[in-house]
């Protein structure tokens, strides 16, 4: 399964303001944070805002802020929000099921437990979690770092030193 880039790019979004809670971001920071479009980005905060979850100001002095607790937004939540097909097989949706094994395939059973595993999976992760507070200024630099209360930093997995075809 693979999800959409629009939700992507929304838990991109999301992450990025739940880790600067006390601060206003734009789009253009987390468009260049991220390599994304600016117009991909417009509409997801456009959409966020209806939402409810982002406040967004605009103009001198304007950006983003994340309305909602992070600790209350589930991962599952915003996916399927964001998602419109979770028909990972034909047999999904009965619509359009053409599928001659329906009557005695117990496939559907299979993928319908691992969406379902999914989703649980994402439901039991917050954005608090997943978000990581910005980088901090390396000693010296003559900035003080600031505390970010009530965000938590997920550590980030190392990538693996074998490569298909031996290990370096």
């Amino acid at each position: 399964m693979r999800l959409a880039e629009y939700t992507d790019y929304t838990l991109r979004v999301l992450m990025y303001c739940a880790a600067r809670p006390q601060e206003r971001v734009t789009i253009a920071e987390i468009a260049e944070r991220h390599a994304l479009s600016k117009n991909h980005l417009m509409k997801v905060v456009n959409d966020l805002g209806r939402q409810g979850l982002l406040e967004t100001t605009r103009g001198r002095g304007g950006g983003l802020r994340l309305l909602a607790d992070p600790t209350a937004v589930r991962v599952g939540d915003v996916v399927r929000a964001c998602e419109t097909d979770f028909r990972l097989v034909e047999c999904f949706d009965p619509a359009v099921n053409e599928c001659s094994l329906t009557s005695g395939c117990r496939l559907k059973q299979v993928f319908d437990g691992a969406l379902s595993a999914f989703l649980r999976e994402l439901d039991g992760a917050t954005l608090a979690e997943i978000s990581e507070p910005p980088a901090r200024p390396r000693a010296g630099a003559g900035v003080a770092a600031k505390s970010r209360p009530g965000v938590v930093a997920m550590p980030v997995p190392k990538r693996r030193a074998a490569r298909a075809g031996g290990a370096r």
